[in-house]
């Protein structure tokens, strides 16, 4: 039955991949919007200017849709179809694969055609800079980043928490990661309220953001790039960046392509200077569409791995748990006082009595 779950999880996420690929992000009714409208109406409520009321924030955004994914999995732990479905729908509604490099692509057409207007429009869709004054170089470096960050964000960490926990680790990760979208920002009003969600958030990526830039060294070749240039700039510039995981994907993708990124960042009502990563010139046009490339391969590359981990765990965990219960004794291998006294290991004088002594024993 444990290998039944594994098989329907595992093809959920094939199925949910499949979905994403084909059909994107729903237009209307996408859950992840009526999650965001509920988590900003809890707010609403629940905000004060500290850790605490982040903390219980984060824990009932978070711990509401785990709950409702720990239920669908006990309801179907009999239904090997009804649960593939539900974890198809659930990676579908979690993944952003396609919308991620549908942006990277139409980004790309603007600046080709040297329509800054469209493309400081379409920069909204991708990241949260200011796009008033930014020249194409400067447009394309925010698009080269946020395809890097969100092939983790929006692929392989959902992929990742999904082959490890289900259901439930889909539900729980996108709930972080939008509540880290919504909330995790150094501002006034979140400095300290975001923290307990930026943290969270961190802590579901830090093995999904070093897989993500793994890949993408690993599959610089598909977006026409040098492997070993890109293993070497993520090494040495992956821990420069202000995040513990957006270093590891963006110095990844600016070996993979060649290109410098990181600088002067502006946002509404704030600047940040961040290092330098890679060596080569600023991104242009044509970048964009190799780091879309890149992202494609990366996220089919976590997919299958992600597909094959519950098959392979669960066959790992039971071989193992069937090697414990061999080593246990049985039941019948305890020693009883008649086999001790039939052994030798009892006084023979008075052997009865000490038999029914030890009966005696027993039972208090």
């Amino acid at each position: 039955m444990r290998h039944t779950g594994a098989v329907a999880n595992a093809t959920g996420l094939v199925v949910g991949y499949a979905l994403d690929a084909a059909f994107g992000d729903p237009r209307r009714g996408h859950p992840v919007s009526g999650f965001g409208r509920a988590a900003a109406a809890l707010e609403r409520r629940l905000y004060r200017p500290d850790r605490l009321a982040g903390g219980i924030f984060t824990a009932v955004c978070v711990g509401v849709p785990v709950a409702i994914g720990v239920a669908a999995t006990v309801g179907t732990r009999h239904r090997p179809v009804a649960r593939a479905a539900l974890v198809a729908v659930g990676t579908w509604a979690v993944l952003g694969g396609r919308s991620l490099r549908h942006e990277a692509k139409s980004m790309g057409r603007s600046l080709r055609g040297g329509d800054l207007p469209a493309a400081r429009q379409r920069l909204g869709h991708l990241c949260g800079r200011d796009p008033s004054t930014l020249d194409e170089p400067e447009i394309a470096r925010a698009t080269v980043e946020s395809v890097a960050e969100n092939t983790s964000d929006a692929v392989v960490a959902p992929l990742f928490w999904g082959a490890v926990a289900g259901l439930p680790g889909l539900l729980g990760y996108r709930a972080a990661n939008t509540l880290d979208a919504m909330v995790g920002h150094r501002n006034i009003r979140y400095a300290r309220f975001g923290t307990p969600a930026a943290r969270l958030d961190d802590l579901l990526n830090l093995v999904p953001a070093r897989l993500t830039g793994l890949l993408t060294v690993a599959l610089a070749s598909v977006g026409k790039g040098d492997r070993e240039r890109a293993w070497r700039v993520w090494r040495r510039d992956r821990d420069d960046h202000p995040s513990p995981n957006a270093g590891q994907c963006e110095a990844a993708m600016a070996g993979a392509l060649g290109v410098r990124l990181g600088g002067r960042n502006v946002y509404f009502g704030r600047t940040e200077a961040r290092p330098f990563l890679g060596d080569g010139p600023r991104p242009e046009a044509r970048h964009l569409v190799r780091a879309a490339r890149i992202s494609r391969a990366v996220g089919l590359t976590a997919l299958g791995i992600a597909a094959v981990y519950p098959l392979t765990a669960g066959r790992l965990i039971g071989a193992a748990a069937r090697r414990t219960r061999q080593a246990l004794p049985t039941p019948r291998a305890l020693p009883t006082p008649r086999r001790m006294l039939a052994q030798g290991a009892l006084p023979t004088s008075g052997g009865l009595r000490g038999l029914r002594m030890l009966r005696t024993w027993g039972r208090r």
